[in-house]
């Protein structure tokens, strides 16, 4: 399959792995993290860190958008689902996470909730044409490459007059993370970042170009298939070994500097930045998130349902927040693996495909976990 296979190639994936041996200065440690949790899913499922030096450490980022939405998120549409009785729409990986009391949306859909997976914003737009009576909430997470189709959606209810369809936004900004790490203490000793590929097929390269001139940090978008991660890898250690701090792009096939201007454009015409959002890791990070703009705010979920945003501690056996800022690896929960699986997630890590701890998890890396335990 074209751009699939040659992507794929073992022997190709042997030479880059050598080529990043070659290049690797023995007295020199590379952290690089992939901010992505697409790319912590490609990491894990294809070995790529047995095919690496012992001095390069990948660090799994924020880049799960099921993971680093809070507790407090969760409930607010908990509440929305069991207390006003509207029909939510979600997607299938938001329906298990973690929240108060023991809860999660799949768990009020079996207290009589009515909580329905949908595969797209347009599918919760057509259950409220069809059903009139009923009020539809559409429960929106995601970063940049989620929030184009949420804004159609809005833009098509707008046009439609519909009165009983409204969204409950949590879409949220990748550089906004970014800076948030950097500026975090922890975030001096990361080398680099491997770029996250879908949203910079929205946002393009530009964004990240101040994290090389600001900060010194490279960082060069990837794309998903295990060579894309390795010639990242790669393009990183040649630029931290000459002293260079440039954004680079690997996936020439799919990004470019400007990005998608329309899909840009739409987002704007719908959405504005908050003034703050809590972040499952993270804590408040300013003008990090989106919110509809006055001319939409009749399809505001929180003025509608007159919402409040409680913060909600996790559980303290949970090590979500840390391996999310990259902190700590899976392997260093207490509770990873016996506790916490993706049968009985504890943490939102554990839900999402795109989760580190699920990654780990299913493609074998807690096997060292477990020795240790």
């Amino acid at each position: 399959m074209k751009y699939v296979d040659e992507f794929r190639d073992g022997d190709l994936a042997r030479t880059i792995a050598a080529n990043i041996a070659g290049e690797v200065r023995p007295e020199q440690r590379y952290y690089l993290m992939e901010f992505c949790g697409g790319h912590t899913h490609a990491i894990s499922r294809y070995g790529l860190v047995d095919l690496l030096p012992s001095a390069v450490r990948l660090i799994h980022g924020p880049g799960c958008p099921v993971c680093v939405l809070p507790i407090g998120r969760v409930d607010q549409a908990i509440r929305l689902a069991l207390e006003h009785e509207v029909t939510l729409c979600t997607y299938g990986d938001c329906l298990r996470v973690p929240a108060s009391g023991g809860l999660s949306l799949l768990k009020a859909k079996a207290r009589g909730a009515d909580v329905r997976m949908v595969y797209s914003t347009l599918d919760a737009l057509k259950l409220a044409q069809t059903q009139p009576q009923r009020q539809v909430v559409f429960f929106a997470i995601g970063f940049e490459t989620t929030t184009p189709p949420t804004a159609v959606a809005l833009r098509q209810a707008w046009a439609l007059g519909l009165n009983n369809f409204s969204v409950l936004c949590n879409h949220v900004l990748t550089p906004a993370a970014m800076h948030a790490i950097l500026a975090d203490q922890g975030g001096a000793r990361l080398g680099g970042f491997i770029g996250p590929a879908h949203v910079s097929t929205v946002i393009g390269s530009r964004p990240y170009e101040p994290f090389a001139h600001d900060y010194g940090k490279p960082v060069v978008i990837a794309g998903f298939e295990p060579l894309d991660v390795m010639q990242a890898i790669l393009m990183l250690v040649r630029q931290i070994n000459a002293g260079r701090a440039e954004v680079e792009n690997e996936f020439t096939r799919a990004v470019s500097r400007d990005g998608n201007l329309k899909a840009q454009a739409l987002v704007d015409e719908v959405f504005e930045l908050r003034g703050r959002f809590e972040w499952r890791g993270l804590g408040s990070i300013a003008q990090s998130a989106l919110k509809l703009r006055p001319a939409y705010a009749g399809f505001d979920a929180e003025l509608r349902f007159g919402l409040e945003d409680k913060p909600v501690a996790d559980n303290k056996a949970c090590e979500c927040g840390a391996i999310l800022r990259g902190e700590k690896r899976p392997q260093d929960c207490k509770i990873f693996g016996n506790v916490c699986t993706p049968e009985n997630p504890v943490g939102a890590c554990m839900v999402s495909s795109e989760g580190a701890c699920a990654a780990h998890y299913t493609y074998g890396r807690f096997k060292d976990a477990v020795r240790v335990a």
